[in-house]
């Protein structure tokens, strides 16, 4: 079962959006949550353990903040501030609950991560 994704949409520069993932039946250690701009690499944002620790991408520090409701097996993304350069298909992923904790320093690498959502688009305007 694929992770879903959603709360993607348009918003003027400045605004903000609330993304929610998760997958119905599953649980995950470590979720997070990745971008790919049209032309681009995809990117790591922000991930979460179980544990409630951290990571974030230092060009999303002090605007994004990553949440998880564990009883619910869900995680959201939540973007203040929002810039025309964060325009890009967000991407929620997850490591299964029966394999290791990942180390902080692997969380933002994708290979890290066994579990992928279809995306959601965030459309920027300047």
């Amino acid at each position: 079962v694929q992770l879903q994704a959603s709360g993607g949409g348009l918003v003027q520069a400045e605004g903000y959006l609330r993304l929610s993932c998760g997958a119905p039946g599953r649980t995950f250690n470590t979720m997070a949550w990745f971008r790919q701009a049209p032309g681009k690499e995809r990117e790591f944002v922000a991930a979460i353990r179980r544990s409630a620790d951290r990571s974030y991408a230092d060009s999303v520090k002090g605007r994004f903040a990553i949440s998880r409701d564990n009883a619910k097996n869900m995680v959201y993304l939540q973007m203040n501030s929002l810039k025309p350069e964060d325009t890009a298909i967000y991407y929620c992923a997850g490591v299964s609950a029966s394999r290791n904790y990942p180390i902080i320093s692997s969380l933002s690498r994708a290979t890290t991560y066994d579990t992928w959502g279809q995306g959601t688009l965030v459309t920027v305007s300047s």
